[in-house]
Formats: structure tokens, sequence, C-alpha cells
């Protein structure tokens, strides 16, 4: 596992560094494959200590983020949280058959704001990133989207080869929007 940790308004510590990397070590029973995790450590407000992390494994992304008192507290939950992630993503894939359908590759791209507002011809482009996405039940896709920590995920059903997206609403329920033909 390659763990990459950064410290934010606070000084790097060795301890803390080899507290995160033994406390991570216990989710590798979960994922066979190699995993990359980044972590942040980070004093906010000179007494909120904040724990962040972001791994990515076989195509899979999980994030978690805690805020206690004290920077070790906030690591145990934080790791917990991600352990309970991939207790219930393991258990899933126990049910369910992956899909060996066409990967899709599709572009994101985020524009500017006031570039819209002000009537440019042209809208500014901030950011651009093209990547796959894998086919998927939508039950996967949920739980996918509920381990990033999004609103929304679009998505490639496994069945029908469709791209499909799946929203958090307000009301804290799913949604699925699927796009029909002519």
């Amino acid at each position: 596992m390659q763990i990459a940790v950064t410290f934010r308004h606070m000084e790097s510590s060795d301890p803390l560094r080899d507290y995160v990397e033994e406390k991570l070590a216990r989710v590798k029973k979960y994922i066979d494959e190699p995993i990359d995790a980044q972590v942040v450590l980070s004093v906010q407000k000179k007494i909120n200590q904040r724990a962040e992390v972001t791994m990515v494994a076989k195509g899979l992304t999980m994030k978690s983020a805690e805020e206690k008192d004290d920077m070790y507290a906030a690591i145990d939950l934080m790791v917990d949280k991600i352990e309970r992630q991939l207790k219930r993503y393991k258990e899933k894939l126990k049910n369910h058959k992956g899909s060996e359908g066409v990967q899709r590759r599709i572009e994101k791209t985020v524009y500017s704001a006031p570039s819209f507002d002000e009537g440019h011809n042209e809208p500014e482009i901030i950011r651009s990133n093209s990547f796959f996405i894998k086919p998927m039940s939508v039950e996967e896709a949920v739980m996918q989207m509920d381990l990033l920590d999004k609103e929304f995920l679009v998505f490639t059903d496994d069945r029908s080869e469709e791209m499909n997206v799946v929203y958090r609403r307000k009301d804290g329920n799913y949604g699925l929007i699927v796009p029909h033909g002519k």
C-alpha cells in the first residue's frame, strides 16, 4: 500500500505518520489490489484536528474525513469509517456479479460561472478531465457515489449499456435518470 501523508497548518510528525500507516494497514484485508492512499492531517482554527483520506484501488475511490479535538481520535474515526465503507462494498460485491461490458470514456469540464453571466461568446474552462467508466448496476453506482461522497454519478448500466445518472435528492433519497432513445 502506498500512503502519502501531508501535514497542513501543523508540524510534520513521524509518530503521527507511523500511526496513520499502522491504522490504514487494517484495510488491506478488504482489497487485494494495490492501494494508493492520500492522507491529509490538518489543524483548523487552532483547535479542530482534521484527518482526511482518499483511497484508490482497482477503479474504486473512497473518501473519509473526520474532525475531533485530538488528532489520534480523528485518525481512528477516519479509519473506522473507511473500513465500514469497504466492508459494505465487499458484501455488495459478493451479492453482485461483475459485468464485463464495454467501458466508456467520458469528459468532465468545469466552466467559470462569470464567463456565462458576462455574456462572453466562449465560456472560460477552469478544468477538464477525461476518464473511463465501467459498467455497473444501479446499486453499485449508488454505493460508489456514497463512497466518493458525491451528489451524483454518471455510469453505464451493466444491463442496458446505456449511460445513466444517479443522484442524491434533497430529501435524502436517490434519483435515477435513464435516457430513452427516439
